[in-house]
């Protein structure tokens, strides 16, 4: 066995490369322009520090080319950057853990060891068969997995509510105002019309009962 080690012979497992002293003078080898060339950006500090996509100052093509809705704005989720996650877990699972008549929840799938947090949003998915009677609490359930469940007698309670029904929901529009009413008793007020018509026709009747 060797030496005992300590300070005194301490030393890199690997020999070091001596690094190359640059402006150091002309005599050196590496002097003046410091092997950076003469003059431009790539001869100046912090120059090789550029960020991706970084085009000398022009405008890069990211912004140079137009802009759709697609997997990189914020409407377009549970896609792109903006994405939403949900663990998912499967009819066969249920059936495999769960007894008949058994309510299941986040809780009681985090304590059978389905999911690992209880913070993020749980998904049924139909994958499988299930025979078991279960009552399924769940942020999401898939349509083949809310066919399963209810076909084997169970029911699916909606954490974060039914989309179904959201879809169903409209916008009420306010009911248009109430015409006027007449009260009965009051004599409807005659046109100017009307006035005028009866007037020209008085004087003709008395007329036709002179002669």
């Amino acid at each position: 066995m060797g030496d005992e080690l300590n300070l005194s012979n301490l030393e890199p497992a690997q020999p070091r490369e001596t690094r190359k002293r640059v402006g150091r003078g002309l005599g050196s080898g590496k002097g003046r322009y410091s092997g950076r060339g003469i003059k431009g950006q790539k001869s100046r500090a912090g120059s090789h520090k550029m960020p991706a996509g970084f085009e000398g100052g022009q405008m890069p093509i990211d912004m140079r080319l137009g802009k759709l809705r697609g997997n990189t704005s914020a409407d377009a989720m549970p896609i792109g950057p903006f994405r939403t996650y949900s663990q998912p877990v499967n009819i066969r699972d249920l059936e495999s853990r769960f007894d008949a008549g058994s309510e299941v929840t986040p809780e009681s799938l985090k304590g059978v060891g389905l999911v690992a947090k209880l913070h993020v949003d749980v998904k049924i998915l139909g994958e499988g068969d299930l025979t078991k009677k279960l009552t399924v609490s769940a942020h999401g359930f898939s349509k083949s997995a809310v066919e399963k469940i209810e076909g084997a007698g169970g029911s699916v309670n909606w954490l974060r509510g039914d989309p179904a029904e959201k879809k169903k929901r409209k916008k009420k529009h306010k009911p248009a105002a109430p015409a006027a009413e007449v009260d009965a008793d009051e004599p409807e007020a005659e046109s100017p019309a009307e006035e005028g018509s009866a007037e020209e026709s008085g004087p003709a009747e008395s007329e036709e009962e002179t002669s």
